[in-house]
């Protein structure tokens, strides 16, 4: 939007999370919390996204990146002196300027985009985000004059019994004209118990300047909530998963039970895919079309093509091919790539393999640091040996090879097209094309033998 600025307070320590980690970059679906605000704006197409960071910068930098300019609060005294911190980045420029929080992770796009317009419509100095709760305790009550206009804001601790009444709060999330948001803050005076400045103390001054001072009601208050503890952070993931899962079961996903299903906020899910309970979608997962995706299953930054089926399995980093068939209880590590119609059974592992088309590893297998070629065959109880000790020694397996039960594929080793392994061989030495590779000590019988073992003497070993 044109001339839109905004300046996002997130330099608070979070003393009430009682946590190593900053307040602003606890998770909340998949995403740090001041990401999301920082995100929501990029779709409103803010020219100017100021952090104003504190306690936590250097974290916070890393987590958001160059996407935004950073202004130091290092001393915290107040909301009002948070936004003073950003005033050299909004010197000089027109427009309207938002006043956000990174620990209000679930403000929508739409939500912001109707504050804006209502306070361009309104040509107001200031337009005030309000919301409607059921029980307003320790909020500032907005009070408002015979017309419905913002009479006041009044704080709780200072509000009469019938002002306490008041079910509309203020959010603490403002529109301001900058110009004029400018002039007041060098205003500000820190005359209170705290010796803090207060943004709010700004739309007082507009008001007694003889300024239009608006306010807006949020369609849904969940949104404005704020995230100070582990609570409140818990609360926040669940409003944010129902609408994930809303908005994905509106696109045409079908989600058996939501309240059993876990999904990112960065998640994309074709049409026509079904997920089964206990499903967790995390990080950058992509999934195709016409998909069955669980039970009990997690993916992280998974790419899954078109027609999969992945149950009762954990992948990391890793890609499925289209109409490949995974688990149940699959392991697939990160740097794999599983190619079309490729069966992953039960108990298999697979770590930085490539598994060309049409190939099955159907049960009780490790592939590790390997290339299988396509209509292969891996028998139970296989394990590509990749670890010298030293370094990680990698498996290529040609198309069309057959690799039978019990087989230790020792690295570097390389297997040919259309060749045959035999049951329980060590395979050490390449195998050539179309060739049969048996590798295993010859088979004695001791005739009468085994009545001399103990176990038939009743003797314990």
């Amino acid at each position: 939007m044109a001339n839109l600025h905004a300046v996002v307070l997130a330099a608070g320590q979070g003393t009430r999370m009682k946590s190593k980690l900053y307040k602003v970059l606890h998770p909340v679906c998949g995403k740090p919390m001041v990401q999301h605000v920082v995100d929501t704006l990029d779709l409103l197409r803010v020219e100017d996204v100021i952090v104003v960071v504190g306690h936590g910068a250097e974290a916070v930098r890393t987590t958001i990146g160059d996407r935004v300019t950073y202004a130091l609060q290092s001393e915290q005294l107040g909301t009002g002196h948070a936004v003073k911190q950003a005033v050299p980045f909004l010197t000089d420029k027109q427009g309207t300027t938002m006043i956000l929080y990174g620990d209000v992770p679930l403000l929508s796009a739409e939500t912001l985009k109707a504050l804006v317009e209502r306070h361009i419509e309104q040509n107001a100095a200031a337009t005030v985000l309000t919301a409607m709760v059921e029980d307003p305790t320790g909020y500032g009550r907005i009070v408002r004059d015979e017309t419905g206009a913002l009479l006041r804001i009044v704080e709780h601790k200072d509000a009469s019994l019938a002002e306490r009444e008041i079910r509309e709060i203020n959010t603490g999330i403002y529109c301001f004209d900058n110009e004029k948001m400018l002039k007041v803050l060098s205003e500000l005076k820190n005359d209170n118990a705290q010796r803090e400045y207060y943004i709010t103390d700004c739309i007082g001054l507009l008001h007694h300047a003889g300024e239009k001072v608006d306010a807006f009601i949020a369609a849904d208050a969940q949104e404005t909530m704020g995230v100070n503890d582990r609570v409140q952070l818990a609360e926040a993931e669940s409003y944010m998963r129902k609408r994930i899962n809303q908005a994905h079961m509106r696109n045409g996903v079908t989600i058996i039970d939501p309240a059993t299903t876990y999904i990112d906020a960065d998640v994309t899910i074709g049409a026509d895919t079904v997920i089964l309970p206990g499903t967790y979608l995390r990080g950058k997962t992509v999934i195709g079309e016409d998909c069955k995706i669980g039970p009990q299953t997690e993916l992280n930054d998974v790419t899954v093509g078109d027609g999969v089926n992945i149950s009762y399995s954990v992948l990391f980093d890793a890609k499925v091919g289209v109409h490949a068939v995974v688990g149940p209880f699959a392991y697939v590590r990160p740097g794999s790539e599983i190619g079309e119609s490729v069966k992953i059974g039960d108990f298999v592992e697979l770590k930085n393999a490539k598994i060309g088309k049409g190939s099955k590893i159907p049960h009780l297998s490790y592939v590790g640091d390997a290339e299988v070629g396509s209509g292969v065959n891996i028998g139970c109880g296989t394990i590509t040996v990749n670890y010298d000790g030293a370094k990680k020694q990698k498996t290529m397996i040609g198309d069309n090879a057959f690799i039978g039960c019990n087989t230790n594929l020792i690295a570097p080793v390389q297997i040919g097209k259309d060749a045959y392994i035999a049951a329980g061989s060590t395979i050490n030495q390449d195998v050539p094309d179309e060739a049969m590779a048996i590798a295993r000590e010859r088979q004695t019988n001791k005739l009468g033998y085994a009545a001399k073992l103990p176990y038939k003497q009743g003797k314990k070993e």
